[in-house]
């Protein structure tokens, strides 16, 4: 059998008008407020690629790890004749080492935002599949997709959410989310999903604060885009990067902070931003064991099984229908 390409449709950003109004909302806000969809046009989803290079973002390395571990346990409990569709095409390793492990899989379905990062993600997994159907979406998972027709019954959808993305949503975006997820799988279907667990303020924050600047980079990339998107004046000097762990809500808040008072053009309105005022573009939640059991609770899910690296710092989880829902 050989790879099935499918044309991709980009659908990378909102039109001008949107975008300008999302933007526009966001600073008008209080306090101001941006969607971390904003980080991922090309650029910054190459960023993203090299932040999980660096030693101190442990998530990359404890997932790939885990995987090693368990890769053949997970495959056997999703069972052969799987049809899997990843949400965020992005570490082609990992998914690697799971296909791997899959006995006859249907196809891979990468939904990516960015159409860069998925032609690269395909071409590679071509290179070590190639006969392994694919059939890539260019979309945004957060919103209801249109599956393509897989190329032969599966036995099992399998959603496979890997990192740690379910993290940068709220408890009640999350399972709004798991829920939509829920609908996509089917009645005999799974999400297989990575968690990121609490553990120790310092490890947290190290790896949202690398010493080499790349999530700083990655972060105030955002404003550049708007600078080219919709014609804004952010000065990337006249800003920086903060991340810091909240321990009470268990997350990490990421937010962009002025550096001096100052007024932004975002098309014809103009916002003042106070002298170390702070601007939030990111939630990543860490979560224990019973807290993502109740949240997938929340969704009408269960927690199958649950695999975790050598270390304790990572989960992948298997989550099916609760009964009755």
């Amino acid at each position: 059998m050989s790879v099935q390409a499918y044309a991709v449709r980009d659908e990378q950003r909102p039109p001008d008008n949107a975008l300008l109004q999302i933007v526009q909302r966001g600073l008008g806000a209080r306090p101001k407020r941006l969607p971390s969809w904003l980080f991922y046009d090309d650029h910054g989803s190459a960023l993203f690629e090299q932040i999980c290079e660096q030693p101190e973002y442990y998530l990359t390395r404890a997932e790939i790890a885990l995987l090693t571990a368990h890769a053949g346990d997970i495959a056997e409990m999703l069972g052969p004749d799987v049809r899997l569709v990843e949400y965020g095409s992005g570490h082609a390793i990992k998914t690697r080492l799971l296909l791997q492990q899959l006995a006859a899989p249907v196809a891979w379905v990468p939904v990516e935002l960015s159409s860069e990062p998925l032609r690269l993600s395909m071409q590679q997994m071509q290179a070590h599949f190639p006969l392994l159907p694919i059939q890539p979406l260019a979309a945004d998972f957060t919103r209801p997709l249109r599956l393509p027709v897989p190329p032969r019954a599966p036995r099992h959808t399998v959603l496979y959410f890997p990192g740690s993305t379910i993290g940068n949503f709220e408890e009640r975006e999350a399972a709004q989310l798991l829920r939509k997820m829920r609908g996509e799988m089917g009645d005999n279907g799974g999400i297989l999903v990575g968690v990121d667990l609490k553990k120790d303020r310092a490890t947290i924050e190290a790896a949202y604060n690398d010493r080499a600047g790349i999530t700083a980079a990655f972060t105030l990339n955002m404003l550049t885009r708007l600078n080219r998107e919709l014609g804004c004046n952010f000065e990337l000097g006249a800003f920086r990067h903060r991340a810091r762990y909240n321990a009470m809500a268990g997350r990490i808040e990421t937010h962009i902070v002025s550096n001096k008072e100052q007024r932004i053009r975002v098309g014809r309105l103009q916002t003042l931003f106070r002298e170390d005022e702070a601007m939030l573009v990111e939630y990543s939640c860490k979560y224990s064991l019973e807290e993502f059991a109740a949240l997938a609770t929340l969704a009408g899910l269960a927690v199958q099984q649950i695999w975790l690296d050598p270390e304790g710092l990572f989960s992948l989880q298997y989550l099916t229908r609760a009964n009755g829902a």
